[in-house]
């Protein structure tokens, strides 16, 4: 299955990032979004080309005069309340480069106006999905078609009760994000080597799903296929669950001393690091996955719960009470050791070299050329700022063996390794 030319309504983080990743491949994108804005800056950042559509849409979807008093030329992807021109007869359209309307002349092969492109990518908030691909299966706006929504059970059951062609539609799920969001936090390589759930229903015809791997392949992600009911349990514990107790811990910031926020560490930093994201965003993937979610968060709420009693009765003087503790706290160590290691499968144990390295341009660039130099490979780095100094520390994880090696040469070129 090759996709010449793909649509992606939504032009948000995960959005932009799979239409940089497709443009990277060579595929034609076309880019719609409620927000024109969003949409200029992920053109701005090479991100694919705006869908026009010359058809008359269903009202308050994709419908905004394309330019002047007759928008017969083709139609812009836009929010609601935006009106039609006069003449909107011609059917589907994606225009190419230049003024609104004006027809694509592309490399044979290409997409040609008024036929439906290889594939259309959904990258709209859960609750919107269904109603994104109804309108966009009555325009015949693609072959086929998925979504990148972090809930799967609620999208699927809404198309059906909305009548949606479920042959040509596989729900899927790129497990890659950031805690920022909007086009501009957008990246080509969001996807590379990261999990992407794949969920064919019994009704999903073989291309399509076909094209779906297709589109995974070509973001360098890893194709995982798992039924959509799975899918929202598992997510509810790797990622929604974890978002909600990350906000929970950073909510005690909001009223702590300065004192207390001067002594911050990184270790605060890492717990508290996904609550920085769109409390918008956050609450309709919550919604579209509340049962499970609450489940995670109930059995942490009984932990929790449960250490804080021990805690109490310590303070009491009990020293009796450190049982329930000890085994919730080694319960973590097994629970953090299971999660995979950046090659899949068990993590592995790697030995952390520490470097001071001063806050200035070019440290970092050095410090990975002494690693070349005696041939160390870094599997993975981590940096620790020292609040108020020019200065920090640089975590670097290598195989056991390497340490005396990359240790000896670091100091023989002057660097303090603790």
């Amino acid at each position: 299955m090759e996709l010449r030319t793909v649509l992606v309504v939504g032009t948000g983080l995960i959005g932009t990032s799979a239409a940089l990743a497709l443009r990277k491949r060579g595929v034609r994108v076309l880019l719609a979004d409620r927000d024109p804005g969003a949409v200029r800056l992920a053109r701005e950042l090479g991100a694919g080309e705006e869908w026009l559509a010359a058809d008359q849409p269903a009202p308050g979807r994709y419908a905004e005069k394309a330019a002047g008093p007759d928008a017969s030329d083709g139609l812009r992807a836009a929010g609601p309340g935006a009106t039609a021109g006069p003449d909107a007869s011609e059917g589907l359209r994606p225009a190419g480069p230049g003024e609104p309307g004006d027809q694509y002349s592309g490399e044979p092969g290409d997409q040609l106006p008024g036929e439906p492109v290889d594939l259309a990518v959904i990258a709209v908030p859960p609750a919107h999905v269904a109603t994104e691909l109804l309108e966009l299966q009555r325009i015949g706006a693609a072959r086929f078609y998925t979504d990148v929504a972090s809930v799967k059970v609620e999208p699927l059951h809404r198309a059906a009760q909305l009548g949606c062609d479920l042959a040509s539609y596989v729900a899927s799920h790129p497990l890659a994000g950031r805690e920022k969001s909007g086009p501009g936090a957008a990246r080509a390589d969001l996807f590379l080597g990261r999990p992407w759930a794949l969920c064919p229903t019994e009704e999903s015809d073989p291309e399509a799903r076909a094209a779906v791997l297709r589109l995974i392949e070509l973001c360098g992600a890893n194709a995982v296929e798992v039924g959509a009911s799975d899918h929202d349990r598992a997510v509810a514990v790797v990622s929604h669950a974890p978002h909600v107790a990350a906000s929970a811990v950073a909510a005690r910031l909001a009223d702590a001393t300065d004192v207390a926020l001067g002594l911050a560490g990184q270790g605060v930093r890492d717990v508290t690091r996904i609550a920085g994201s769109d409390p918008g965003l956050w609450l309709g993937i919550l919604s579209g996955n509340a049962a499970p979610v609450a489940e995670v968060l109930e059995a942490v709420a009984t932990d929790l719960a449960d250490a804080a009693g021990a805690l109490r009765a310590l303070a009491e003087g009990d020293g009796t009470a450190t049982g329930e503790l000890t085994q919730l706290l080694k319960r973590g160590v097994v629970g953090h050791d299971r999660i995979p290691g950046k090659h899949g499968g068990p993590a592995s144990s790697y030995a952390v070299v520490q470097v001071v390295i001063g806050d200035r341009p070019g440290q970092l660039a050095r410090l990975f050329l002494v690693c070349d130099e005696v041939g160390v490979n870094v599997e993975d780095v981590r940096l620790e700022h020292a609040p108020g100094l020019p200065l920090g520390i640089a975590e670097l994880s290598v195989q056991p063996d390497a340490v005396p090696t990359l240790t000896d040469a670091l100091r023989e070129r002057g660097w303090e390794v603790p």
